[in-house]
């Protein structure tokens, strides 16, 4: 009878593409033993890639222990288990052969994947920060060197947000022909979910022009009926007393905002720059048919990729998406468990239900959020998120 191997690997890439490596451990699935491990960091790449990367070295170590051995392999990134359970085609051009070296270490039938949540994923995770700390430096991985030792105030390899937006962006580019899989209702005893109040920060005098207003602009101060609805928002929430902290955009518009409802509930408001506006380079201060008529191929180009940025160095939406996951992680870390009001802008709101809904970068058009509006999502500890509310003013009528 065989033995049974089970290989955890991930990857990870800060600023993806950016500074990559990849991690991958190799465990007897009896006494939780590590009988190898591989990690390396590989240069500039994206997170996909480093995550591939990855799960070839894990299974190779795990073929130079014992080539008959069935092999479980455990990641967290949803991407990699279910194009190599073949659930999901792989079209990505940089995917395509690191998958067909993935499978090749094995026979077919010999390997199968599950995906787990990032926290048990941890061992891998480690070696892959390990490998990019050691490259940051000049030096190559080896066993025994801690991320500790090797640098201070390492990023993580990948938040699990960020993971989320990545793949996003990836699983968009492959809709039309790949089928996600089923989402069940999950176990039934999670704890309290982290609970993510949105409100979009109330009127500026750009906001009834519907001019573009971002973090490269003017920075607007609320106008007279933005702050009646910042005060209106304060009394609805304090009624509520839900709200445990706020947190906000640096921009002005939302710290007053948030401002207005933190007075009301006696709380302190924390900055987070990743909840910032997006930059709309030359386009801010701009109305939409001015935009139409001073760059149209650009306009056109930004209306039709998630990737295409406004003209004059602004940010993409999926540049945006990358920040605001990042964001998200950090608060649902800080914050497990609690209802958290977090005071932001009209593209963050919708990139966080996006995200939750695991919807396509294109659903960004397709919603309405208004000035002082509030939307709602809840994360639970399995990784599955709850759009339980989108663009509700009921509070300022």
């Amino acid at each position: 009878m065989s033995r049974t191997l089970i290989v955890e690997a991930d990857g990870g890439s800060r600023g993806n593409p950016g500074p990559a490596g990849y991690g991958a451990v190799v465990l007897d699935p009896e006494s939780g033993e590590v009988l190898a491990e591989a990690a390396e960091f590989i240069g500039t790449a994206t997170n996909n890639v480093a995550e591939y990367k990855g799960l070839v070295a894990g299974l190779r170590a795990a073929h130079a222990i014992d080539p008959q051995a069935r092999v479980r392999v455990r990641m967290d990134s949803k991407l990699v288990v279910e194009q190599m359970s073949g659930r999901w085609k792989i079209k990505h051009p940089d995917m395509k052969p690191l998958a067909a070296e993935a499978g090749a270490v094995f026979p077919p039938g010999q390997v199968t994947y599950e995906w787990i949540p990032r926290a048990q994923n941890k061992h891998a995770d480690r070696l892959a920060n390990e490998a990019m700390d050691a490259g940051r430096i000049g030096r190559q991985w080896e066993p025994g060197n801690s991320t500790a030792a090797l640098a201070t105030a390492a990023a993580p390899a990948r938040s699990a947000a960020a993971r989320a937006a990545d793949e996003a962006v990836a699983t968009a580019e492959e809709a039309e022909s790949s089928a996600a899989p089923a989402v069940g209702w999950g176990s039934p005893d999670l704890g309290p979910p982290a609970t993510f109040v949105l409100l979009r920060h109330g009127e500026t005098p750009l906001t009834p022009e519907k001019r573009f207003s971002g973090s490269g602009g003017t920075d607007p101060a609320l106008s007279a009926a933005g702050r009646r609805q910042a005060e209106a928002t304060a009394a609805a929430l304090a009624a509520r007393g839900t709200i445990q902290a706020v947190v906000s955009s640096p921009l002005r518009r939302c710290r007053e905002t948030a401002g207005a409802v933190a007075d009301r509930l006696g709380l302190e408001v924390r900055i987070e720059e990743g909840l910032r506006e997006t930059d709309f380079g030359a386009w801010e201060g701009l109305t939409f048919a001015e935009v139409r008529e001073r760059h149209p191929d650009d306009l056109d180009a930004w209306l039709g990729s998630a990737k295409a940025a406004p003209t004059g160095g602004g940010e993409s939406f999926a540049t945006v998406a990358r920040r605001v996951a990042v964001a998200r992680d950090k608060l649902l870390a800080r914050y497990a468990g609690k209802t958290v009001l977090v005071v932001t802008h009209v593209t963050p709101v919708k990139t966080l239900v996006r995200l939750a809904l695991g919807a396509p970068p294109e659903s960004l058009f397709r919603m309405e959020l208004s000035a002082a509006s509030l939307s709602v999502v809840a994360y639970y500890s399995d990784g599955n998120a709850s759009l339980r509310l989108l663009n509700d003013t009921s509070h300022l009528r």
